[in-house]
């Protein structure tokens, strides 16, 4: 019966060091700052621009969205765009 335990308990020992030698560090860079900014306060959006694209227009709006924080306690601004299509004037 003992012995089960023991066997047990290494074998619990050893799935727990294997799942933790599996772990990375992440990777908070972008060269992309269009896309990604990490730091700072909320950048500033465009205003919603319209495009003539011949026979129908595309109103593009962009948006800067709070996804949280980093390890180090810098936030995470990521750019959420929405495309939608409307009357040309």
């Amino acid at each position: 019966m003992a012995f089960r335990r023991i066997l047990m308990a290494s074998g619990l020992v050893m799935a727990m060091a294997g799942c933790a030698s599996n772990t990375f560090a992440p990777n908070y860079q972008s060269n992309n700052t269009d896309v990604l900014r990490i730091g700072g306060e909320r950048p500033d959006a465009a205003a919603p621009a319209v495009e003539d694209l011949g026979s129908f227009c595309v109103q593009t709006t962009q948006q800067w969205n709070d996804q949280g924080k980093t390890p180090d306690g810098q936030r995470l601004w990521v750019k959420s765009t929405l495309r939608q299509a409307v009357a040309c004037r």
